[in-house]
Parts: C-alpha cells; structure tokens; sequence
C-alpha cells in the first residue's frame, strides 16, 4: 500500500508546461464538435486524461509531460467516454478511428 501511495505522489510531482494544458483542453474541445461524435470528452474526462498522461510520463521515468503522453493514453481512456453519431456507426466507423482524427487534426504545441 505505501508504494502506490508514493507512485500516485510521484506521479502528482509530474510537471505540466502551460501550452500542453492547452493542447490538452484544445482535444477536448474538438472532441464536442468533432462532426462524427455524438458527445465528446467531458471535464472529468479531461482530469482523467491528464492524470493518465501524468502517470505516462511517470512510468517512462520523467518527470515533466510530453504531447506524447497525452496521445498515448488517449484511445484507452477515450474509448468508453465517446459516442460516435449513429450514422457514424452505420458507415463502419469505429471510434478509435475518431480519436485518431481528433490527435490529428489538433495541432501539438512545440
């Protein structure tokens, strides 16, 4: 119990450069108005995300946040939180295919 204790204090030390709580929030946004989902990723969604990428970070042994980060953890985390349009589903979509054109279409911070 004591060492998840000191991985979640880690991972909470993880540091997060403005511009990607930017690029992170700009992905939720797109999210909601991306034209093949029904609902986007919501503001508890976007805590989860963060707090995955953080714990990304964490598990490659940095200490700061990378846009890989939150692309890596994103289909995982999005998959269950998104709901493709039903004419969407009936095109053959799938909504990993969403969630890549959402990464895609959202510029990384450099």
């Amino acid at each position: 119990m004591a060492e998840l204790l000191e991985a979640r204090r880690l991972v909470q030390l993880v540091s997060v450069k403005e511009e990607l709580l930017e690029y992170l929030l700009d992905l939720v946004q797109r999210s909601r108005q991306h034209p093949d989902l029904f609902l986007g990723a919501s503001p508890r969604a976007a805590v989860a995300w963060l707090q995955a990428a953080k714990a990304q970070a964490w598990l490659q042994e940095r200490d700061f946040l990378t846009p890989d980060d939150i692309k890596t953890v994103a289909p995982p985390l999005l998959r269950h939180r998104l709901i493709l349009k039903p004419e969407a589903q009936l095109d053959g979509l799938k909504i990993d295919s969403a969630i890549a054109s959402l990464l895609k279409q959202t510029p990384v911070p450099r």
